[in-house]
């Protein structure tokens, strides 16, 4: 095993929750071994990136009740194609050549599949989104 490919590997977190057996698809399968621990390595940059989406875009999100913020991360993951491309290229680039080879051949699904798990990732860290002008202040 080359040293980037063992490297990759040996710093992502086990997911224990993560089940693999015969029955599964391989999608799914890609999901749990490779995407689930890559975005759990990944999530503070993850969050780091949205934080700094909230910035770019005036900071309307701060204004938001729970649930409207809700749908600002929803959309702002199905939608805006930027912020999309960026945090693909993060979970991506922590790909072995093995497993890049395997997304390619359905990156659309897997796509579908990898910014879901994002989704329910910064959806499960809702509650670290505060504004910031509010934290100086007190």
């Amino acid at each position: 095993m080359d040293t980037r490919q063992f490297t990759l590997k040996n710093i992502r977190p086990e997911i224990l929750k993560a089940t693999v057996n015969d029955n599964m698809s391989s999608d799914e399968r890609f999901q749990n071994l490779v995407l689930r621990p890559i975005i759990k390595f990944q999530n503070d940059l993850l969050i780091e990136v949205f934080r700094n989406y909230i910035t770019k875009h005036k900071s309307v999100f701060y204004d938001f009740s729970l649930d409207k913020r809700i749908i600002y991360i929803e959309n702002a993951i199905q939608k805006d194609m930027k912020l999309r491309n960026s945090m693909k290229g993060m979970i991506i680039g922590h790909f072995t050549v093995e497993e890049y080879n395997i997304y390619i051949k359905n990156s659309s699904a897997l796509n579908k599949r990898m910014m879901n798990l994002v989704k329910e990732r910064l959806l499960s860290h809702i509650q670290v989104f505060k504004n910031p002008e509010l934290l100086t202040a007190v």
